[in-house]
């Protein structure tokens, strides 16, 4: 209770220091005031109005001035418990840890620069003026000895006489817990056992109740005196509080009337500063509720005109902008509408709708496309409606219905049928022949078809295919390059909002670093609606941020998002780009948190690019489709085998034509279908079969029928040979100028050689022609036509093996014998195909592909065996000679007359045989054979000599042999062409070794 140095002394009724030594507490204001300071009042926490007496102010820190800065005010550390930290092993170790931790570590506090260095010269004023205060607390001490001091013996003996006298005292009075309401204290203190039980007095029982009264009143006495021993000896520090009332009593007058004047001041601040500032804002508040309040029921009554717009929009298929208005008007009903009890089924009838949109959209796209492929072809190829399918698709694509090409593929194929249908139809309808009542199958129809009305079908089918494609390419190519511009639009707005992100994370930053303003924050804002009777005060002190995110604003983007789907939605791709921004406007006006932008409704970029890779492979399909139509066409007029039946110029002019629009098509498409081609192949493969089996049944039924004389060579053949020989490895055209005058020839001239031959080899000449020209027209083919070409080489070379050398021409013909004519006759007709091989490999070499020289090995193989033929039609002439001088020479004998007529026989079938061939075969083929012939003369005539014993010894029979040489040798050298045949005949007389 003591006040410190200064109110420890006793109250005196004079000043000054006393005789005791005793510092007396002086009694003039003058001297108080040199030696007290004067008591300071509470510090005001409100400064006062300025009254222009700056002695007026509060010196102290005031809540409402000082709210902005750190006061002492501002300390939330209690530091008695900062200090006494229960943690800390040594509590004086650092009252830091209260708010900081146990694991605050010290550490080493540098000497701030702000600092000045402090000496003791710092402190000479305050020692100065605290000399005299210590002295006259160390003259206090000297009066008021310690309770050690041994001069106050008394005081120490009369405290222990107290204590000893308290020890009397039992500890259950001293305890804490001391009440008689508990019944064993209660027992403790009046022990009733030493009283009787019995209802009647005792002498006993009164004298043991007056020992306990005594005993208990002992038990006060003590107390009493102790207690009033502890008030003797701090009577001095009662005089003292009593003393201090006064100040006290003075001091609580003026916090009185400092808080007085306080509340008078707070009470005239609210009534000038904040009641009329308060009503403005509530009232500024109000009407911003006002105006939110107006703008969501004109937000809510736009949202009620969606249905009709919708509506409105459908019937004149904008399902684009119905589409978009949809969107927008669910996106505000989640977040400005969200709870409104009306439009609680508005959400689900606006999905209705939108399933209904897409169920329509579809439907409409089928019979777009349905009209679009289906209308006449006469039309120009122009994309119909050209907005509305670009109207259509973006819909479509801003549904994620993706599944719309797979429609158009299935539209393509039943068009594809129609197109085939119409014009066989209208073909038909041409012809009277075909009586469709009765014949009603298209395929039954088109067999009944001549080749040329055939023809024409096919080519009518293939220009109708052309022009289909090319429009299913034009439209395809609007829907390509509106998913295109939809994926390009992503990509661009990607790229615009990723440093827009940026730059909000860095703005966001520099909000952070900058220091918090007066704006509330959001958790701030909900505490002040919460406090202020629903009065949003953020909004009212953030107005101009407040009315941009206002339901008006939204309000305005639905009803322009209206007008703007009104309008005109579906005009192209700029229609639908600017739809876009006016969603993006829309979304961005919304709170965050909810928007669904437009590129969130949009496929993905794979998804996109998928589409547009599907886009391609939908031509791709649609040049199949068309090339599948027409083998259909190809294949019902070939059930009956009539394209097999066709004449080479009649399948040629079909191969062209399917060559030319599997041309035309892969130009279009980019695509080379293989359908149509395979069809014509195996067409072509029956072709070739046939045209084959003809021709070798022809050539067949030509040999059976060869009588194997030399033939007249008509000019057109020569002309034909003569246009081989010039490179033209192909059919002349038939000229029908007129008759042809010029006489038909009897050698057919080939490089300036003449050749006898017979008439099939003529027609055999034309026939490998007919290939060559097939081959030519037909390239595909080059590998068949060789393998039969090849074997009808093979054919005419066996048969006529057959028929000469085999001499089947005898049973088949009728021929009597076969002459050395005939055998000359055909060595000269195999010599002239083996002349026009290498010509026609030449010829097919060019046509084939270098992977497939392996097949012109069989011209080879056909050399080779003509080539054999003609060596053994050449042995069977020198056999047919060398029969004859066996037979005849063994007969020869050396006797007059000369020449014998061994050798004028043998003269005479030597002038045959070179009559029969001089004219058939070549000077030089003729030598040699009449020199293979001499050969196997001389042969046996020297064996014949030898026989008979004649020797070259000059007598009479070799005189008479070499008379006989001499008349063989003059007959042979007289013969045309072998006047200089050397025959060697000394020979004959040369002996074996």
């Amino acid at each position: 209770m003591a006040s410190g140095p200064r109110s420890s002394s006793m109250v005196q009724s004079s000043g000054g220091t006393g005789r005791d030594g005793v510092f007396r507490k002086p009694r003039d204001p003058a001297v108080s005031s040199r030696h007290l300071r004067p008591s300071r009042s509470l510090p005001d926490v409100c400064p006062k109005e300025p009254t222009g007496d700056a002695r007026g102010l509060c010196e102290g820190p005031s809540v409402v001035a000082d709210q902005h800065r750190w006061t002492v005010y501002s300390s939330k550390v209690n530091l008695p418990a900062a200090l006494n930290d229960p943690r800390l092993a040594k509590r004086e170790s650092d009252f830091f840890t209260k708010s900081w931790g146990v694991d605050f570590t010290e550490g080493e506090v540098l000497p701030s620069p702000c600092l000045p260095a402090i000496t003791a010269e710092h402190f000479s004023s305050y020692l100065q003026e605290t000399a005299q205060r210590e002295k006259i607390h160390e003259r206090c001490k000297n009066v008021c000895p310690s309770k050690d001091d041994p001069a106050l013996p008394s005081i120490t003996t009369d405290h222990d006489k107290a204590k000893e006298d308290l020890e009397q005292v039992p500890k259950i009075f001293m305890r804490p817990d001391f009440v008689l309401d508990d019944a064993s204290t209660f027992s403790a203190v009046l022990p009733w056992s030493h009283f009787s039980v019995s209802g009647g007095k005792n002498s006993c029982d009164g004298a043991s109740s007056r020992l306990l009264q005594e005993k208990l009143s002992h038990y006060l006495d003590v107390v009493e005196v102790s207690i009033a021993r502890q008030i003797s000896l701090r009577s001095e520090a009662f005089f003292h509080a009593m003393s201090s009332q006064h100040e006290l009593q003075d001091r609580l007058r003026r916090t009185a009337g400092a808080v007085a004047e306080l509340r008078a001041r707070t009470a005239a601040m609210g009534r000038v500063m904040c009641r009329g500032p308060l009503r403005a804002l509530r009232d500024a508040v109000t009407r911003g509720n006002c105006v939110r309040l107006h703008n969501k029921l004109k937000l809510m009554a736009a949202v009620m005109q969606t249905q009709p717009t919708v509506q409105l929009l459908l019937s004149s298929c904008e399902f684009v902008g119905a589409l978009e208005l949809i969107n927008t008007t669910k996106e505000v009903l989640q977040q400005e509408l969200q709870g409104i009890h009306s439009f609680r089924h508005l959400g689900s009838q606006l999905c209705e709708m939108e399933k209904l949109i897409d169920k329509m959209m579809v439907a409409d796209f089928t019979t777009y496309v349905r009209s679009d492929l289906n209308r006449s072809f006469e039309e120009d190829n122009q994309v119909l409606e050209k907005d509305r399918l670009q109207s259509l698709v973006f819909g479509l694509l801003r549904q994620k219905k993706l599944d719309f090409l797979d429609i158009y593929t299935d539209e393509i194929l039943q068009a594809a049928k129609g197109i085939i249908r119409q014009c066989v139809l209208r073909l038909v309808s041409q012809i009277e022949e075909i009586d469709t009542d009765t014949v009603v199958k298209l395929q039954d129809q088109m067999r009944l078809m001549s080749f040329a009305q055939w023809f024409e079908l096919l080519e009518c089918v293939f220009d109708h295919f052309i022009l289909f494609l090319t429009r299913i390419k034009a439209t395809l190519s609007v829907i390509r390059n509106v998913v295109l511009e939809v994926l390009d639009n992503s990509q661009r707005n990607r790229l615009t909002t990723a440093p827009a992100d940026v730059d909000c994370e860095d703005d966001e930053d520099e909000d952070e670093d900058e220091p918090a303003g007066p704006a509330h924050q959001p958790g701030e804002a909900e505490l002040a609606y919460l406090t202020h009777e629903g009065l949003f005060i953020s909004d009212a002190l953030n107005g101009a941020e407040c009315r941009s995110n206002t339901p008006a604003g939204t309000h305005s983007k639905i009803k322009m998002r209206t007008e703007a789907s009104g309008s005109d939605s579906a005009s192209g791709t700029t229609e639908s780009s600017s739809s876009r921004e006016h969603t993006t406007n829309t979304t961005s006006s919304l709170p965050l948190g909810g928007t669904t932008s437009l590129e969130d409704l949009m496929p993905s970029d794979l998804e996109l690019g998928r589409v547009a890779n599907n886009i391609q492979e939908l031509l791709h399909t649609a040049s199949d489709i068309s090339h599948d139509r027409c083998v259909k066409v190809l294949l019902a007029k070939a059930k009956d085998g009539s394209l097999e039946r066709l004449s080479s110029a009649e399948f040629v002019c079909m191969s062209r034509a399917v060559e030319r629009f599997a041309r035309d098509t892969e130009e279009l498409c980019c695509r080379r279908s293989v359908s149509l081609r395979g069809a014509l192949q195996s067409q072509a493969n029956r072709f070739v079969h046939r045209f084959h089996e003809e021709r070798k049944t022809k050539l067949s039924l030509l040999l059976d029928t060869e009588r194997w004389k030399q033939a007249e060579v008509p000019a057109e053949f020569q002309h034909l040979v003569d246009s081989i020989a010039n490179g033209h490895i192909t059919l002349p055209e038939r000229k029908h100028t007129g008759p042809d005058d010029r006489k038909p020839a009897e050698f057919l001239l080939v490089d300036g050689q003449k050749y006898a031959v017979v008439g099939t080899l003529l027609l055999l000449i034309r026939m490998f022609l007919e290939y060559c020209q097939c081959v030519n027209d037909i390239p595909t083919i080059t590998t068949d036509m060789l393998t039969r070409l090849s074997d009808l080489l093979k054919h005419f070379n066996s048969r006529s093996c057959q028929l000469v050398l085999g001499a089947g021409a005898l049973q088949v013909v009728g021929l009597k014998t076969i002459t050395t004519k005939n055998l000359a006759l055909v060595s000269r007709c195999l010599q002239l195909v083996v002349h026009y091989i290498p010509i026609m490999r030449a010829h097919f070499e060019t046509k084939l592909q270098p992977k497939q020289y392996s097949v012109l090995r069989h011209f080879d193989h056909i050399t080779k065996d003509y080539n054999d033929h003609i060596a053994e039609i050449s042995a069977k002439l020198v056999a047919i000679m060398d029969g004859l001088f066996e037979k005849v020479l063994s007969k020869y004998e050396v006797k007059a007359p000369m020449p014998s007529l061994c050798f004028r026989n043998v003269c005479k079938q030597m002038s045959k045989m070179h009559e029969a061939i001089h004219d058939l075969l070549p000077e030089e083929q003729t030598q040699m054979l009449f020199l293979r012939i001499n050969a196997s003369f001389k042969m046996h005539l020297k064996r014949q000599l030898a026989r008979l014993g004649v020797v070259n010894d000059g007598g009479p029979q070799h005189g008479l042999v070499v008379v006989d040489v001499a008349f063989y040798t003059e007959n042979i050298q007289a013969l045309h062409s072998l006047e200089h045949l050397d025959l060697n005949m000394p020979e004959v007389w040369e002996q074996k070794r």
